[in-house]
């Protein structure tokens, strides 16, 4: 059974996507903190993946520094290998990756993917589907740190090229290389607090 906890976030959140690891160049590390930060100053709680480790875990350390509220979300199957954080406005504990991802997307009011995995890569492209079958219309954004993402960014261009992918729809998917460009697509939330999926 679900342990849910109560909704105790004021802010709008920000869905971050990254990795239960911080890769193997600094910059990756760097930029995930400073992102967390600038969003944190900007208003913007957080709400992840849960867990305490890697990229995941110093987003969330980051935003409850500047006390931002953070909002984790974690299937109870890995709580053995990935050791949630205790330091968070709501920890949700739920039975499955999909109810994770739908609470995830329910509570957002934009997505950024960082740098990451499998379950990074497949985040973002699932929440970019529910956005093409008009399912949202809430800012999805990669993040592309050090060119991380240039070949899913090609590969998406590709898809474009040979059919498969309108292009109106891969233009809802705003590849940033830049803080300040992910500030802009923020800034134009109207009430991010009431964007409704």
């Amino acid at each position: 059974m679900s342990k849910i906890a109560k909704v105790k976030t004021t802010q709008p959140l920000v869905a971050l996507y990254c990795g239960s690891r911080a890769g193997n160049k600094v910059i990756y590390l760097k930029s995930a903190i400073e992102l967390a930060r600038g969003l944190a100053e900007h208003r913007f709680g957080l709400v992840y993946g849960g867990a305490s480790i890697g990229l995941m875990g110093q987003v969330a350390d980051t935003f409850s520094e500047f006390n931002a509220e953070t909002v984790g979300v974690i299937p109870q199957f890995m709580l053995d290998y990935e050791v949630a954080h205790t330091e968070l406005t709501e920890l949700h504990v739920v039975n499955t990756m999909h109810e994770r991802k739908a609470m995830m997307a329910d509570r957002a009011s934009a997505f950024i993917a960082l740098p990451g995995g499998l379950g990074t890569f497949e985040e973002i492209l699932e929440i970019a589907t529910w956005g093409q079958l008009e399912q949202h219309q809430k800012p999805m954004m990669i993040y592309n740190v050090n060119g991380y993402y240039d070949a899913l960014i090609a590969q998406l261009d590709h898809a474009v090229s040979e059919g498969f992918l309108p292009a109106h729809h891969r233009a809802k998917v705003i590849v940033c290389t830049n803080i300040n460009e992910i500030y802009v697509v923020l800034n134009n939330l109207k009430a991010p607090e009431n964007v409704v999926m």
